[in-house]
């Protein structure tokens, strides 16, 4: 069953006001350098699965989004602070099933009128480091913002990033829990797939980018889902100038996944390799890339579906089931290029192989086909208005196929 908390957007107000009026406020540097907006999302999702062995034969939702996020500035002092405040309100407007957008409560059949959050967090810097506690968005290999739908997912924990050296990005912390695109409510952490009842006490990671050259960059990140996974991450981005105007960018990833401590959703046994190699050219984007899984299991994630984007194949499909192979071409086109700044249009085609479903079942295969299209207005009374459209198409061998448009209208209004 569903929770949904009416008084989130009213706690963020007060929350706001309450930094204002503090004696934190005193010092000029912490309002002076704050910023206050409010990001809306107007969002429509239409599934539809063409089998007619398929448990439903559509989905849909329709909902309206607020996301308030204050942002201030730091004190004026050799150890500087300051305090970030966001809250988050959701309007469901029309929906038929669950679609994974918006609150679903199982028993009711039924998805929530409205939900909301609200949270802060708590910042401190000296010289090039930061600490953060509280409410993140991460965009890390070991725990990613999900921005798919219509709330973000929302983290809460302590982070710290330290720039002290030249090129150097040192990152490392602790998340304890995390509401999810589809929840009014923070939860412990557990592996997609299994049970809340199988929870962790947290995901303690650490990690470091180094700019080798201005070109070439390298990075490693380890974290743990303590009692369920352990997961190292490598990757390599090198981007090479071929002259005429021609660049290639070249994107390596490895994961390596095994079960952690108690093990509480059994053992784990996953590898990931991946390249993705891009042709850049004026407005112009093409890149070819291969994914490939190793090991008895599927690519671990966490629940709610967060995103592992820094797979090279993660979409609407994740290719990431026991010994899946995909391959994947893509292409963009930047319209400013014909004099038509803002819009962009962008296409992708995934096919995955080799999909291991155990005992002597045969070999699962996957594909989805992806067209977007994105247009930004420019100048006027409606500058800063988005317009996001996007055809998804999938099919499976043993499965459910089904073809998804979404259309999102966004705006963001900015007070200071």
């Amino acid at each position: 069953m569903y929770q949904v908390k009416q008084s989130c957007c009213g706690l963020g107000i007060v929350c706001v006001l309450g930094i204002i009026c503090s004696p934190l406020a005193a010092h000029a540097d912490v309002i002076d350098d704050s910023r206050l907006k409010v990001d809306t999302r107007n969002f429509y999702l239409y599934r539809n699965y063409t089998n007619t062995n398929a448990p439903v034969s559509e989905v849909d939702s329709w909902s309206q989004g607020f996301d308030a996020q204050f942002t201030s500035g730091y004190t004026d002092t050799a150890l500087a602070i300051g305090l970030d405040v966001d809250a988050q309100y959701a309007l469901r407007l029309d929906s038929s099933g669950n679609d994974g957008s918006l609150p679903y409560s199982v028993s009711d059949q039924q998805t929530a009128d409205d939900y909301s959050r609200a949270g802060a967090t708590f910042k401190m810097r000296y010289s090039k480091t930061e600490l953060k506690v509280g409410d993140l968005r991460p965009q890390l290999p070991v725990a990613f913002d999900d921005t798919s739908r219509q709330l973000d997912t929302i983290y809460q924990g302590a982070v710290v990033e330290s720039r002290e050296v030249e090129g150097l990005a040192l990152t490392g912390g602790r998340f304890w829990s995390a509401v999810t695109r589809e929840s009014s409510n923070h939860e412990k952490l557990y592996k997609f797939g299994s049970t809340d009842n199988l929870d962790s006490d947290g995901l303690d990671f650490g990690g470091a980018t180094y700019d080798i050259t201005r070109n070439l960059q390298v990075s490693y990140f380890y974290g743990v889902l303590h009692d369920i996974y352990k997961q190292h991450y490598f990757g390599l981005m090198h981007m090479a100038e071929l002259g005429n105007g021609y660049k290639l960018k070249t994107d390596l990833r490895y994961f390596n996944n095994n079960e952690d401590g108690r093990a509480l959703d059994g053992a784990i046994d996953n590898r990931s390799y991946g390249a993705l190699f891009t042709l850049l050219k004026g407005a112009h984007m093409l890149g070819v890339s291969y994914q490939r899984m190793l090991g008895d299991s599927v690519f671990p994630t966490m629940n709610g579906y967060i995103p592992q984007p820094y797979l090279v194949h993660w979409s609407s499909l994740g290719f990431v089931r026991p010994e899946e192979r995909s391959w994947g071409a893509r292409y963009s086109y930047d319209f400013a290029g014909m004099g038509m700044p803002g819009l962009k249009f962008y296409t992708r085609y995934i096919k995955g192989t080799n999909w291991d479903r155990g005992g002597n079942l045969s070999d699962n295969q996957e594909s989805e086909r992806y067209l977007g299209l994105n247009y930004v207005v420019q100048s006027g009374a409606l500058q800063g208005l988005g317009l996001d459209l996007r055809n998804i198409d999938v099919k499976q061998k043993y499965g459910y196929d089904y073809n998804e448009f979404r259309v999102a209208t966004t705006y963001t209004w900015k007070f200071w």
